[in-house]
């Protein structure tokens, strides 16, 4: 879960990313059952807050989205010039177009099509989760994404740190103008709390840690070793989460379903119009399929972070939020299939 040296070729997927949606699956089995056996251990863990940040979910939040910032290389932007209408489209598609569709497919859905089965609460907690997720591009899983579909590592790692860049004074603006469109409080402060505790600072511990390392082999290799720690915070925040949520999930299976529709909705049809611009623009396929699915695939760790912070563990907007996880590795999956496939209609390695 974590980018390669800008320099190295990305290695095979490792264990961990092999059988992501099966670890992911397993973590939501044993977080029910720790809510329904161990709710004393899962009530201790909620109770662990700080000015509304969680404690436990903070370090493990800390442990994913550091090794990923490792992997940002400020230096790599200039490299955009080689090709920037793959910079163009994602840039496009993940800041005036992804945000607000995700917000409407929400509102749709949840205050329209499925206002019979939803509490107007509950509804209302939803959006705010897949609003977050949407308003949050992919850092991190897109560099396996990338890595299975044969794209450029280097102009991966250019997209994603132009993101991470745009990321730190965008989210919170952006999330904060949607919810107060979808009539959502939205405490500012916590909001800015999270962007600078779950990017700003991680961004700047990544950037310490590559001038501390110095070569790109040593990034490399500190990268590696440091990966499974990045799927182990993943899978063990997935747990607490579905902990919390054990009695609404049991007694209203029927959410999660729902909570889906929108999200399959939005990632087949954001990937739908990334990777078509790409294909119209005449792109190389080994810059348009990672181009596409930083677009689709989401910053589910930090839309996760947020959601606890600004609404709590047991709250629908979290797990709206995990469901999020849930979904994107499965379809993410299936696109990385569809975009090998099509990979001869695109242009040849000319930008």
């Amino acid at each position: 879960m974590t980018a390669a040296s800008s320099s190295a070729e990305p290695g095979p997927l490792g264990r961990f990313e092999r059988y992501l949606t099966l670890w992911v699956a397993a973590a939501i089995c044993v977080g029910l059952v720790l809510g329904l056996v161990a709710p004393g251990l899962v009530q201790g863990i909620a109770a662990a807050e700080v000015a509304s940040i969680n404690l436990v979910v903070a370090v493990l939040i800390w442990a994913m989205v550091y090794p990923m910032m490792v992997g940002v290389d400020l230096g790599a932007v200039r490299d955009v010039a080689r090709a920037p209408r793959g910079l163009f489209i994602t840039l496009t598609i993940n800041w005036l177009v992804k945000p607000f569709t995700m917000a409407a497919l929400a509102v749709l859905f949840f205050e329209h099509v499925f206002a019979p089965w939803i509490a107007p609460a509950d509804a209302a907690q939803y959006t705010a989760g897949l609003i977050l997720l949407g308003a949050a591009p992919c850092t991190a899983m897109v560099f396996v994404w990338s890595q299975l579909t044969r794209g450029d590592s280097t102009y991966t790692l250019v997209q994603v740190s132009v993101n991470d860049l745009i990321m730190v004074v965008a989210f919170a603006p952006i999330v904060a103008f949607l919810m107060g469109v979808s009539e959502i409080a939205v405490p500012w402060e916590t909001l800015l709390l999270a962007t600078l505790l779950y990017v700003v600072i991680p961004l700047a511990a990544g950037l310490l840690t590559r001038r501390l390392l110095g070569s790109p082999a040593a990034i490399a290799g500190f990268s590696a070793r440091v990966k499974p720690v990045s799927t182990v915070g993943l899978i063990a925040t997935v747990a607490i989460l579905f902990g919390m949520q054990s009695d609404r999930i049991l007694t209203q299976p029927g959410a999660i379903a729902l909570i889906a529709v929108p999200i399959l909705i939005q990632s087949y049809g954001i990937f739908a119009l990334a990777y078509g611009a790409a294909w119209a623009l005449k792109v190389p396929h080994r810059i348009a399929a990672p181009c596409a699915m930083i677009g689709t695939s989401n910053f589910f760790e930090l839309a996760v972070a947020v959601a606890i912070s600004l609404f709590g563990l047991n709250s629908g907007a979290a797990m709206a939020t995990v469901v999020g996880v849930l979904v994107e590795v499965p379809v993410m999956l299936s696109l990385v299939a569809f975009a090998n496939r099509t990979r001869a209609r695109f242009a040849g390695d000319l930008a």
